[in-house]
């Protein structure tokens, strides 16, 4: 099954919920906007494709679970769920972009309530079968640069679990195996939530791609011994001079792999780019609670003293210049990623 969609029957957004994987294989149910944004925050639903696309259908709930009788009130409740829904999550732009996109439709002229609930809900059906198509379009141009033999160190989780279906920079690992060519992943764990160890790799044993779980602090020990090809992640925010934003981790996994040489790819739609933002250095970085850190255990007990404290920044930003190409639908861009970057969007 998909990630996310909409169950006909019950009129409700079906999930993976992302939480329990890979020990539990589980399908919750979401009947409101505000169960759709507390999904979101929870990281019930992760992944910057996919929380674009789990906001649109929350819209689409909104707008249905509106008690509102006129055109103009029911519009008024939908701007209320998109800055509750805006408030998940504030780092991945997919967020804001998918919520934009749906209000646009609201404003459009309908008959009657119904309508317009009816074209919100095709909206999200539309966005999700573009995410589908997007990422496959991805996956091709980013096979073409995948070699047979490469061993590729992948931080995160960016596979069908991050977006709809099929993925960015795990789409395109998994695109070059399917077509054959013999790879090896090296799978960052990525704390603290591990998305690597618990998702990357459930998703890789899935497909029959050999991996090997890596500690993310050993990166810089397998970039160094000469055994990687490439470096390869995804984004949640790429600003107009190419700087991204992306799980905490990739910032140090890039400096470690452009002093070793190896080739980073940062692979993502366009729906991802902030062109309004002119450097990483304007991204906000969401600060997760300190429990993610502190629940470590390790035989059972908790490894940190009780009174300890944590900072728990979810992302970083790689600066452009350690940055080899960007993998897009619309192709593979290199640098100078802020004019390439740029008139790559306005040949949309």
């Amino acid at each position: 099954m998909r990630t996310l969609e909409w169950d006909k029957t019950t009129q409700r957004l079906k999930m993976i919920d992302q939480r329990v994987l890979p020990s539990t294989f589980s399908v919750i149910h979401l009947g409101s906007y505000q169960e759709v944004s507390d999904a979101i925050r929870n990281m019930t639903v992760r992944g910057a494709p996919a929380i674009g696309v789990a906001a649109a259908y929350g819209m689409a709930l909104a707008a249905l679970g509106s008690q509102s009788a006129t055109l103009d009130l029911v519009r008024a409740d939908l701007k209320k769920a998109a800055q509750i829904l805006e408030a998940s999550r504030p780092t991945a732009v997919n967020l804001p972009w998918a919520l934009k996109r749906m209000l646009k439709v609201a404003d459009q002229y309908y008959d009657n309530v119904q309508k317009l609930r009816s074209a919100l809900l095709s909206e999200a059906h539309v966005m999700a079968d573009e995410d589908v198509e997007v990422n496959k379009s991805i996956s091709a141009y980013g096979a073409e640069l995948i070699e047979d033999g490469d061993t590729i160190i992948h931080h995160c989780n960016t596979g069908a679990l991050a977006t709809v279906d099929w993925g960015t920079a795990l789409g395109v690992i998994r695109m070059a195996f399917e077509q054959g060519k013999k790879l090896h992943v090296l799978v960052d764990e990525t704390r603290p939530r591990l998305q690597g160890a618990r998702l990357t790799a459930w998703e890789l044993s899935q497909y029959k791609i050999p991996y090997d779980i890596i500690s993310d602090n050993s990166a810089g020990y397998f970039l160094r011994s000469g055994i990687v090809d490439k470096v390869i992640f995804g984004a949640d925010r790429v600003a107009r001079n190419g700087d991204v934003a992306n799980k905490i981790g990739s910032y140090m996994l890039a400096l470690a792999a452009h002093a070793n040489n190896v080739p980073v790819y940062s692979v993502f739609p366009f729906s991802t780019v902030d062109i309004e933002l002119e450097s990483g250095n304007l991204i906000p970085i969401e600060e997760r609670p300190q429990d993610e850190v502190l629940n470590l255990k390790l035989h059972d007990r908790l490894v940190t003293p009780k009174d300890a404290s944590a900072r728990n920044p979810a992302f970083d930003v790689t600066p452009h210049e350690l940055i080899t190409a960007f993998i897009t639908e619309k192709g593979v861009i290199y640098p100078p990623f802020k004019k390439n970057l740029v008139d790559k969007m306005r040949g949309l």
